[in-house]
């Protein structure tokens, strides 16, 4: 017998790989004309405060980019300028966001096994939110962050309550939302083909029968709709102690 014994080979293990599709095409109807995506908070646009979130994280290996037609070429300059080297196309999206997001999920790499979609609205996304969700998509195939919703929900006609609803199992569903990349490609072709309206990507989804599972999301992950939100939105960042510059403080919670 020999004195020395075999050592096993630790093999690392394989990480799928996963392609960021940021929806950024919106129009921004409730920001007094001003598109959001481009107003600058802590020192560069929001767009870019999302965009490094991805930049910086490990298991993202590519960022698509869909913004409206006339912004293609400068978020391509916003992108070189930021040093977003992961960004590998920028995209035009459609007249809705379903087909904005279909347009930037079929660009994204042939090799890409999933697809994190997250909306450039939200520049406070951190990278324990993103990799919760992409770590459960590859057990569960489908995966978004949400937090429970803590206020009370009236259903009202005409102003006129008409119940209080219980809200015990009511999530607010953030993103990124996360999948198999062949089941949101056949999601999205099915309510392309049929003009079916959803309000997000895991909706698409859930309409072909395929299960959701939810993962922890983060009451600062906020989405930008109004001007006010723009305050909170620096607020987090600077609370943070984030700058584009230091992508990594994104971990903190």
């Amino acid at each position: 017998m020999s004195l020395f014994s075999k050592q096993k080979k630790t093999r690392r293990k394989k990480i799928p790989p996963c392609s960021a599709v940021i929806a950024a095409a919106g129009f921004s109807e409730r920001m007094r004309g001003e598109d959001k995506i481009f107003l600058e908070i802590n020192g560069a646009p929001v767009l870019v405060h999302a965009l490094a979130a991805f930049q910086g994280c490990e298991l993202v290996n590519e960022i698509v980019i869909i913004v409206r037609g006339e912004h293609v070429e400068l978020v391509c300059d916003i992108c070189k300028h930021y040093g977003i080297t992961k960004a590998s196309k920028v995209v035009a999206g459609g007249p809705a966001r379903s087909s904005s997001v279909y347009n930037g999920v079929f660009a994204v790499s042939d090799k890409a096994e999933f697809i994190a979609i997250h909306d450039g609205a939200r520049p406070c996304v951190d990278q324990k939110t993103i990799k919760r969700a992409i770590e459960a998509a590859y057990k569960h195939n489908a995966s978004a962050p949400a937090v429970p919703i803590t206020y009370t929900i009236k259903r009202a006609k005409e102003s006129i309550v008409e119940e209080t609803v219980n809200r015990e199992g009511l999530f607010e569903i953030q993103t990124p939302q996360v999948f198999k990349s062949e089941l949101i490609k056949a999601a999205l072709t099915n309510v392309m083909n049929k003009s079916i309206a959803v309000t997000d990507d895991c909706e698409a989804v859930e309409i072909i029968g395929a299960p959701v599972h939810i993962t922890e999301g983060s009451h600062n992950n906020i989405k930008l709709t109004t001007n006010e939100d723009i305050v909170v939105a620096e607020a987090i960042l600077a609370q943070r102690g984030c700058t584009i510059e230091n992508c990594e403080l994104r971990d903190a919670n």
